[in-house]
């Protein structure tokens, strides 16, 4: 076994001993291990989910949505400084530069530290507001305050010990070592936690598992990024110059980090505070599936950002507007399979995993629908924006569309309820955030292609999958069948009818040959 892992790490090391990245074998290897992972995330915690349900009650559910989330807005403070360290490394590791490499990891260890010591104090002065973010139906005997430093810690430790060398995976597109770790450190994690939820239904040990666990996974990432990359080591300094530089773009960044933190947590935050931590478990059950969809296809945007950043220095203009609608197509298809799939499946398969007392009224799924896809499509051009460093240009438009959101959250969540939540986020998706990015794209990065074209085909692709979730949605009301049959039937005929429309429609565009050919390409080199 050792000698298998010494091998492994010795092919690694030689292979980055060529500064050249394979962008399209990298993609592939990332996507790979990537969506291997993100499965494994989503049916170990659904498992999780459901032994918490039945043996300690929806509302602890409730409760760990809503130390995410609040976690999620105290990460503010890394203000986008992986973002930024990544991109500032992409030219150094395309001339080998050493020197100007090992200076920005200690560059980054420094940042990380200082960021670490900010989340403790500013979680500490927050303490005493905790509870009035739960409107009712708190778990007996918790102590609220104890079970929120817990999860404060487990964030803290998470700069704290060597963050900063993931960096290196991520600027030389292999996160899929990432993953590889988190699938050792995750398996521990779980069985341990699914262990003493069945046996002591204690969640103080549940959340102290977790802690331990981040710790874990830190050290082991650190120990494999040093045996990859023995000739970088956190040391030496940038001239000034550079250093402004990289503020600046954190500076820049931090605007699309704090409209992405309060797009995904002030949700959280608004359904604990005003409708409770009962209706916020039956939402973030139907937000669990979303959102685990959108961790397999967030894979392919991780896996993609290096490359995409590594053609936008290396290629032509017309060569990487041609990847941006290749890029978009690809994503698109996806969309249109898993929008007609949730239209169909939502409901049979809540039923049968919680039961028809935590259901939400079939109107809730289209919202549930419209918001994943503007959520999704979205991403295409926000990982453009991250590749190219456009966040100076780009600073006001997160900020913008957040703001929107938190607002209209706030208004129509006391009418409406749950419909305000996700309409108010669809409404500043489609109609600020979005308009706004592409906008952005097309005057910068982009300028002299026709945004009109593009946003024309977009629309195609819209309607398309508009019209594969209806026929699927048609199709099987005929057919009646009981929860599991309609699982297994409906799924079927959901993977169908939205690839043959579109197979039909856009079979003999440039986009669906172009893809074809890159699927073929990344399967070879793959093999």
């Amino acid at each position: 076994m050792l000698y298998m892992q010494a091998g492994w790490l010795q092919d690694l090391k030689q292979e980055f001993t060529h500064m050249k990245i394979d962008r399209s074998k990298n993609a592939g290897r990332n996507v790979i291990f990537g969506v291997l992972l993100k499965i494994y995330q989503i049916l170990i915690p659904f498992v999780m989910r459901t032994i918490m349900i039945y043996f300690m009650g929806v509302q602890y559910l409730g409760l760990n949505s809503l130390f995410t989330s609040i976690l999620q807005v105290l990460n503010l403070a890394e203000l986008g400084v992986g973002s930024a360290m990544v991109y500032s490394m992409y030219k150094p590791i395309a001339e080998d530069d050493k020197k100007a490499i090992c200076a920005l990891m200690a560059l980054y260890r420094k940042y990380y530290h200082i960021i670490g010591i900010v989340i403790a104090v500013i979680g500490i002065a927050i303490l005493p507001f905790i509870p009035k973010l739960i409107k009712s139906d708190l778990p007996q005997g918790i102590n609220i305050y104890i079970l929120y430093l817990l999860n404060l810690a487990a964030t803290v430790l998470s700069y704290w010990l060597f963050a900063y060398k993931n960096c290196l995976l991520a600027a030389y597109q292999r996160t899929d070592v990432t993953s590889k770790v988190l699938l050792i450190t995750s398996t521990i994690q779980y069985a341990l936690q699914i262990g003493i939820i069945i046996i002591f239904k204690n969640y103080y040990f549940y959340i102290i598992v977790m802690l331990i666990t981040q710790a874990f996974t830190n050290i082991l990432t650190a120990f494999i990024v040093d045996k990859m990359f023995p000739q970088y080591k956190a040391k030496g300094n940038l001239n000034r110059r550079k250093v402004e530089n990289i503020n600046q773009r954190i500076k820049d960044l931090f605007t699309a980090k704090f409209g992405n933190v309060i797009v995904g947590s002030a949700d959280t935050i608004v359904i604990s505070s005003f409708l409770g931590l009962t209706l916020l478990a039956v939402y973030q059950n139907y937000y669990f599936i979303m959102n685990s969809i959108c961790g397999v296809i967030s894979v392919v945007f991780t896996s993609v950002t290096a490359g995409i950043g590594n053609s936008l220095v290396t290629e032509s203009k017309e060569k990487n507007y041609n990847d941006l609608k290749k890029f978009t197509f690809i994503i698109c298809w996806i969309l249109c399979i898993c929008c007609s799939c949730f239209i169909v499946l939502y409901q049979p398969f809540m039923e049968l995993w919680v039961g028809k007392k935590f259901l939400l009224p079939f109107d809730m799924l289209i919202l549930f629908c419209i918001y994943f896809y503007v959520c999704e499509l979205s991403m295409v051009w926000a990982t453009v924006k991250d590749a190219a460093g456009l966040w100076h240009s780009d600073r006001f438009r997160p900020l913008a569309g957040a703001t929107v959101n938190l607002i209209l959250n706030i208004i129509l969540v006391r009418y409406i309820g749950l419909y305000g939540i996700l309409l108010s986020t669809i409404i500043s998706y489609a109609f600020v955030s979005m308009p706004w990015l592409v906008h952005n794209l097309f005057s910068l990065l982009y300028r002299g292609q026709n945004i009109r074209q593009y946003v024309g085909t977009v629309l195609k692709y819209i309607i398309l999958t508009i019209i594969s979730a209806f026929i699927t949605w048609f199709i099987c009301d005929q057919i009646k069948v009981s929860n599991l049959a309609a699982i297994i039937l409906y799924g079927f005929i959901a993977l169908v009818i939205p690839n043959a429309i579109q197979y039909v429609f856009l079979k003999n565009t440039k986009e669906f040959k172009e893809s074809v050919k890159l699927m073929t390409r990344m399967i070879k080199k793959r093999r």
